[in-house]
Parts: C-alpha cells; structure tokens; sequence
C-alpha cells in the first residue's frame, strides 16, 4: 500500500492503467520489452498466393502461336510457338551435334508440310488429340513458371478461340486444364468479338488472316452475325513461296504453274523455316493497277510527306527490278540467288487475289480475300452492313505483309464503285442497264403501283378535264418525272439540333467504307476480364468433369427467362446457384457447330 499511494492517479499514463499495476517492470527499468505483435503467416509465403483469387490467366490459343498474361495487363507475358524445338525431350542435345541442323530432311520425311511447326488440323480425322494436349500442357507450364512466375494454386482462365475451332479440340484443351491445371472455371470469349473491343467499337467486320484459313466474321452490338472463310491463308502462302524458291533455283519461271500437287512437296528442296522467313520478310503487295475513287467528301485529301529529292532518284515499287539476294542455306549445296524486287510482289498476288483468273473458277472455299469480303458486305442486311463497312479491322499473322491491307481495301473500293450493291450480276442485267427504253418504263416511283394506277383510273373517269390541260400534263409529266418521296431530305428540327450541339453529339460513322486498327484479341479479352464482363461461356470444373462435352445444352435449350427473373436477395441468390449447379451449361456459340 506504501509503494502505491506514493504514485499520484492523475499522473498515470493510459498503458499503465490499461495494463494495471507494473510494479515489477518499474522495478527493472532497464529489461528489454518487446510487445506481441500478431503474425500472418501468408505474409511470409509468395506474394502471388495474396492475389491468386483475384487473378485471372488470360490465353489465347491459335494453331501456331500462343499468348498468355494476367488480365488487366495491356501486352502479354509470353508469346510461345509450336515447334521441333519445342517438342525435344529432356536430355535430348541433338540440337549441338555437328550435321544435326543439315539432317533436316530425315526429320522432315513422312510428314505433312509444316507439321511440326503446328498445334493443331481443322480436319481432326485421324489426328492425334492425346498429342495436341501435351504440346499444350508442356507449353503451358513453361509459360507459368519462367513468365508468369505463379504457383501450382489453382486460377480462373479465360481462353479466346476461333469461333470455327471444332469441339473434339475444344475438349482437349477443356481437358488439359481442368486435369492437370485445376482450374476451377474457364471463360470462353471469341476472337472477333474480342477484336471488335480492342478496336474501340461495338461492330464490325472482322478479316483474320490466319494460318490455315481466313475468316471473315460480321460482328453487330458485339454479336456475331456471320462467317465466311477461304483457304487463302499463311499456309498456302509458305506452299508458294516454296514453289517459288525451288523454281528459281532450277532455272525455271518464278511463277511456273505445273505439277502443283502434294507430292512435290516430298522432295524437300528448301525447308520449311526458311520458306517461312521468306515469306515473312521478304514478300510484299503491290497496289492494284487501277486505283479507286477517293472520297473528298469530308475535306481536302491528306497531303503525304516525302524526302526532297530528285524525281530521277525516285522508282516506283511496281517498276523496280534491282536484284533481291536470298540466301539459302537448307540447299544442297547452300546457294545465294538473285531475284527481282518485282517478282517478290507475285507470290502474295497469286495466294490472296488471282487476279488472271474469272471469280467463276473458284470454289467456294477458295475464293479470293477481296472478293469474300465483298460478298460478306453484300449479303449481310443494310442496317448492319452501313455501319459494318464503316469499321473494316484486320487481323491475323498474314496481315503484317508490307502492302497487303492496303490492297484488299483498295480492291474492294474498287468492286463497290463497279457493280454497287446490286447482287444480281449477268447478261441479262447488263443489257437492261444499257436499254434506255427498259430504264424509262421501269423507272416510275413505288406509289404508281398496280392499286396506284387503278385509283388514277377511276379518278380519270368521275373528273372531267379539257382537252386543253391534258397535252400539257403529259408533256410535263415527260419533262419532269416525279421524285421518289424516299429521297426527299427530311425537316430539320431545330429544338433537336441544339440538344445535340449542347451534348457535342457526334454522328455514327456508316455507309463509307473505312479501316479501323485493333490492338489484337489477347488486349480486348484482357479489358473485358478486367471489367468483370460476362463471358460467352462459362464452363465449371466439377460439371465437367461429371459429364464432358457431352453435357453442354443448346444455345436455344437454356431458359433464359428464368435467369433474368431472379431476384437479388438471399433467396434468389440460393436459387440461382442451385440453378447454376444444374444441368443447364452451355459452350456457346461453339456447342452449335
């Protein structure tokens, strides 16, 4: 009681009335005191586990590359290809033995052309499918542990796939990450689509020009209208480029078109890499020889900078024939040729265009890229083909050869401005457009119809008119034939036009043919995820293991009005994941192929 009644209460601090009587710690002022502090043991582990629910694996899967990175992020974190190299086994140094890269042809043999350098076929008959799961695992691995420096915890993904990719291949991908992955959810989001947001925009048309195929896909309010396709793609490109190459070196034509068959392919005169690097670096589009009209309608054409220089100096692309040297070093033995900077310009020209052939001796699998697109344009209804026309976006890995974007718009200005938008073409109509006597009679306006002309009749014989004013209506209704009402400009409401001015209202841009840029699928797909937009699809772990592929609804099979009319409280919440644990689970649009 002494030693406490010598300390005043109101000189305390707060901890020593808190903590209560600290005699004994006053007693040894100089013992060390450390205070308890609460220890998170995540803290010390890695810093992914304190994301991992939030983050979501963003991959792209094509049939020759495959890009992969975190959502959110504006590049991805690898880009991996499906090569030989990619295929050696561990411990396997061949690759550093003297001869190895000259024996190219051992590998090669027995083989389809490119093969090796591809994760998958479109014709799944046949194909190994156990084989494209572990090339995709062993990719996906790396990718995960050298790039994306995550653990083995499970993650979302969302995977971006053609809309055209068969459903065997979609259940092997499905498989390889469900299986040896553990994720518990994958999103599907399609390429077009993920294109079109990239861009900027809700619609558009879409030209892939990919590996196997080109796609031409009309998207419309993020909605895929419809596609068309055509094998006149990389693949086709590197086929004659070989051609190319191994005619230049026999000493006959660039361009010689004879025995082009399969077999040709077997003799391997220049491997496929270097066909490829070729084909990369080297080709290039030349501009159509007539050009087209150009639009001046919104101001004064665009003024294009150049060096000053003398004009002497100065050669067209289309006229240069200074030589090209390529070397080739899978020849045996290596050689270095010589080719014209002109004749480069004809390989890319005969795979995409076929200008010397009649668009009649095509298949429709095999039409040219500029001429789908224009029957793309024609097919599709008017409202959606104003604005789609308007928003024209490339894609794909054929889209980087200098010259070619430009050609297929240039070519399709110039299929626009001959035959318009009438889709019935032949003889026949020809000669109607060039009788004037057909055009006058068929010319009349929509409302001097059937019923329009039997009214005037009736109103004829009830009204009487002198014979004065008749020769003068007739002759006035030659001079000046009536105005289509459908042409006539509509009144301009001026209450309208400042609410529009004062929000700075902007028209929609349509009914002109333009290019717009993309930053590719992965980007798009990447901002979606990160806005928390819904997938097309979305497909759970454990429903997929339960029942596979087979499992998945039809689009048209899911009810969709009782997933709109749940409610937002805890009942309805308890519904709409009995519901979602249900059967009713989709693909998407890739479950109706």
């Amino acid at each position: 009681m002494s030693s406490s009644a010598g300390v005043s209460l109101p000189h305390r601090a707060v901890s020593n009335i808190r903590a209560g009587d600290r005699s004994s710690s006053q007693a040894l002022p100089n013992a060390p005191h450390t205070p308890n502090r609460p220890i998170v043991s995540s803290s010390f582990g890695s810093p992914s586990t304190l994301r991992a629910d939030d983050e979501v694996i963003v991959i792209e899967l094509g049939s020759r590359k495959l890009r992969l990175g975190f959502a959110g992020d504006s590049t991805p974190k690898r880009i991996g290809s499906f090569g030989p190299e990619q295929q050696r086994r561990a411990g396997d140094f061949r690759a550093w033995e003297p001869g190895y890269h000259a024996d190219w042809r051992n590998r090669a043999s027995g083989k389809p052309w490119g093969a090796d350098h591809e994760l998958w076929q479109l014709d799944v008959r046949g194909h190994n499918l156990g084989l494209v799961g572990d090339k995709l695992e062993r990719e996906l691995r790396d990718a995960f542990t050298k790039y994306l420096l995550i653990d083995s915890r499970p993650r979302r993904v969302t995977l971006i796939i053609p809309p055209t990719l068969p459903i065997p291949l979609i259940s092997t991908v499905f498989d390889t990450i469900f299986y040896r992955f553990q994720s518990p959810s994958i999103s599907l989001l399609s390429s077009p689509i993920m294109s079109t947001l990239a861009a900027g925009t809700r619609s558009g048309l879409i030209i892939d020009m990919g590996w196997h195929e080109t796609t031409i896909t009309a998207v419309y309010e993020f909605k895929e209208v419809r596609t068309w396709r055509t094998v006149r793609a990389g693949k086709l490109l590197v086929k004659e480029t070989y051609e190319f190459l191994t005619n230049i070196i026999r000493g006959r034509p660039a361009m010689a078109r004879t025995e082009r068959t399969e077999d040709r392919l077997e003799e391997h005169v220049v491997s496929f890499e270097e066909c490829e690097e070729v084909a990369t670096r080297m080709l290039w589009c030349k501009r159509p020889t007539r050009e087209p009209a150009q639009d001046t309608s919104e101001g004064l054409p665009t003024l294009h900078e150049q060096d000053e220089q003398d004009e002497s100096e100065t050669v067209a692309p289309a006229d240069d024939h200074s030589p090209m040297s390529i070397t080739l070093n899978s020849c045996c033995p290596p050689k270095t040729v010589d080719v014209p900077f002109l004749e480069l310009a004809e390989t890319c020209e005969a795979v995409f265009f076929e200008p010397q052939v009649s668009p009649y001796y095509f298949d429709d699998h095999e039409v040219p890229v500029h001429l789908l697109a224009y029957r793309a344009l024609l097919q599709l209804p008017l409202d959606v083909r104003a604005i789609c026309m308007s928003r024209i976006i490339f894609m794909g890995g054929c889209s980087n050869i200098i010259g070619l974007k430009g050609r297929i718009f240039d070519e399709i200005c110039l299929l626009v401005k001959e035959r318009g938008w009438d889709p019935i073409r032949g003889k026949g109509v020809d000669q109607y457009k060039e009788n004037t006597k057909l055009q006058r009679g068929g010319s009349r306006k929509a409302s001097e119809g059937p019923v329009a002309t039997a009214a005037a009749a009736t109103t004829t014989t009830t009204t009487t008119t002198t014979p004065a004013e008749s020769p003068s209506n007739a002759e006035g209704n030659e001079a000046t034939p009536p105005a289509n009402p459908a042409h006539t400009p509509s009144e301009v409401d001026h209450v309208e036009e400042m609410i529009k001015k004062d929000r700075n209202y902007k028209p929609v841009v349509q009914g002109t043919l333009r290019v717009l840029d993309s930053l590719g699928p992965w980007c798009g797909a990447s901002m979606a995820t990160q806005l928390k937009i819904p997938a097309l699809a979305t497909v759970e772990r454990e429903l997929w293991l339960q029942q596979g592929a087979n499992g998945a609804c039809r689009p048209n099979e899911v009810d969709v009005k009782m997933q709109q009319r749940q409610s937002m409280g805890a009942g309805g919440l308890i519904r709409s994941q009995a519901s979602q644990a249900s059967n009713n689970w989709t693909l998407g649009v890739w479950g109706a192929i």
